[in-house]
């Protein structure tokens, strides 16, 4: 059972410190930036490449592990442990692109898995501690984490391209020291405290400056990396060009600032309301021991009333008297699921399904970005990640903000989300598979708001359906599908039939030469499947949508996040 520890401490201090957390777990977008130096300096051929490119996503969605710890283990031991594993496979990269140590094929994609792992490690401690600390505000939180987390490759991006003048190795390094460095800067920021109220106007009024801050940044990376693609900046003007990044990046540390010096303004009337809450409920549950995270999904936003509490309590004299036998029944949607109780429910491989069709087809399109690019004729793609980065923040942002709005206002299911962004990708995956003449360049971005949803619409659907109580063995088991769909439809399916168009135009030893493939056949047959399989994913997404109706009904009627009613 859980506790919260960190007494008053304001939950926004934790939150601020969480953005830079998920900048640095980003890290494992920013492989199309140096895979194409893994290929032409190590001379991988395109199926090794991708086969890399599963290691990459199977590292950075192997959350289990991290999703035990986060219930028995504080956040900052998380952080640490992703810190190791960033310097140690970031590291083993460094030495192989430098050519400093001949290393084996196998323990660089072993190297790689370990690298990429950090980010589930620093993800699950920064989302599971902040939206128990904002239970009311899933939605918005998910949207803001996961939209900075999408934002951190053009963060990186920028810096690649204007600091480190697309050098990879020296990238490597930056990956290898800068996440741990930023890791273990705000560990102790990151932690768990009394949950937070967004009713009312100064809270509300926070999570918008969050959110606008954020839309700002990424307008910011994207106009830069632009223009210093284009231009030829000198050291001063690139090293204004990172200050001014660094001062957006701290925006959201404002808030548990401006809450500390100006208390009156800010924190005040938020706790006030926050300690009227906590008494009301106090009052309401005739002083209930059971914890606020121990409960289900709906947390500490409905109560029962004092009838219903005089029944209980009799209940519970009666069991431990012995005069009634208590029976364990199941739990029921919305309330909190064990694992072994949510596997075995249509739901939830409804949702992993519909998930691993979006997340899956979406990144192997990530993956093979800078080869699609070469393909159609670009020969720098580093404006292509840097797009494809700032429309996954957006559709990461926007999915958290609106699909909130809606559940609280029409009771409509997030998956129905899913279900729009993914007859998008649909429409996307044709258009790339004929190759469309000037469709490249807004059909990655599309592609990126896309994905972007699906990542930040199923965090809290898991947590609506299932509870938050395991909410984080639960998340990373749905994760799952993102390196699954990078395994078969990216190293199986596209690896496959590049190399061996390539080899048609080439016809030469491609191992050796790490020849590129160019022309629409490169991946047109690898796009007409993944649309086939999107089409799929709409009708499996259609059917979840109609049967979790009845839930959202349940927590937001009224417009407003209710207790489910126990039996």
């Amino acid at each position: 059972m859980l506790t919260l520890k960190g007494g008053s401490r304001p939950p926004w201090v934790g939150l601020g410190a969480a953005v830079w957390v998920q900048i640095a777990s980003g890290n494992t977008f920013t492989f199309a930036l140096y895979s194409h130096s893994l290929k032409s300096v190590l001379g991988f051929n395109q199926r090794q490449l991708s086969l890399l490119g599963v290691a990459n996503d199977l590292g950075e969605n192997f959350g289990i592990l991290p999703g035990l710890a986060c219930n028995k283990f504080p956040p900052w031991l998380l952080l640490c442990v992703g810190s190791l594993t960033s310097f140690l496979g970031y590291g083993v990269l460094y030495l192989a692109l430098t050519k400093t140590v001949s290393i084996p094929y196998f323990v660089l994609w072993l190297a790689l898995v370990i690298a990429a792992n950090n980010t589930a490690w620093l993800t699950t401690a920064v989302l599971v501690t902040n939206m128990r600390n904002f239970p009311v505000s899933r939605g918005k939180v998910s949207g803001i984490l996961k939209g900075y987390g999408g934002l951190s490759a053009a963060v990186f991006t920028e810096i690649y391209s204007i600091v480190l003048h697309n050098d990879s190795p020296n990238f490597l390094l930056l990956l290898a020291v800068g996440i741990p460095v930023i890791c273990l800067s705000m560990m102790f920021l990151v932690r768990a405290c009394t949950p937070a109220s967004d009713e009312d106007s100064v809270a509300s009024g926070q999570f918008i400056f969050i959110q606008v801050s954020s839309v700002v940044l990424g307008l910011y990376l994207l106009a830069t990396t632009i223009f210093g693609n284009a231009l030829q900046l000198s050291d001063t003007v690139s090293s204004i060009l990172v200050a001014v990044m660094i001062l957006l990046l701290m925006a959201p540390i404002s808030v548990p600032l401006k809450m500390t010096l100006f208390p009156k303004k800010a924190s005040t009337d938020s706790s006030e309301q926050l300690l009227g809450s906590s008494e009301s409920l106090s009052r309401d549950k005739d002083d209930k021991t059971e914890p606020l995270l121990a409960s289900s999904s709906a947390g500490a936003l409905g109560s029962f009333n004092d009838e219903d509490d005089s029944s209980e309590v009799a209940m519970l004299l009666a069991i431990g008297e012995g005069a009634v036998k208590q029976k364990k029944r199941r739990p029921k949607r919305g309330e909190d699921f064990k694992f072994t109780e949510a596997v075995v429910k249509a739901d939830f491989w409804l949702l992993f399904f519909v998930y691993f069709v979006g997340v899956g087809t979406g990144v192997t399109v990530l993956n093979n970005l800078a080869q699609i690019g070469i393909a159609q004729g670009e020969e720098d793609t580093t404006i292509l990640l840097s797009i494809f980065s700032f429309c996954n923040f957006v559709g990461r942002l926007g999915g958290g903000v609106v699909s909130e709005h809606f559940v609280r206002t029409k009771t409509l299911p997030r998956t129905a989300w899913l279900t729009c962004t993914q007859i998008v990708m649909l429409i996307m995956y044709v258009l790339f598979a004929f190759a469309v003449k000037g469709a490249l360049y807004p059909a990655v971005a599309f592609l990126g708001i896309c994905y972007g949803v699906q990542v930040s619409v199923m965090i809290p659907t898991v947590s609506e359906l299932f509870g938050l109580k395991h909410f984080g063995v639960l998340g990373s088991v749905m994760s799952i599908g993102n390196p699954l769909g990078a395994f078969l439809f990216s190293a199986l399916l596209a690896g496959y039939i590049y190399d061996s168009e390539a080899a048609k135009q080439h016809g030469i030893n491609l191992i050796a030469s790490g020849a590129a493939c160019v022309g629409a056949n490169c991946f047109k047959l690898t796009f007409l499947i993944l649309a086939g399989v999107c089409g799929a994913g709409i009708i499996l997404s259609i059917i979840l949508t109609l049967r979790i109706k009845p839930v959202y009904q349940m927590l937001y009627a009224g417009g407003s996040f209710k207790l489910p009613q126990r039996s």
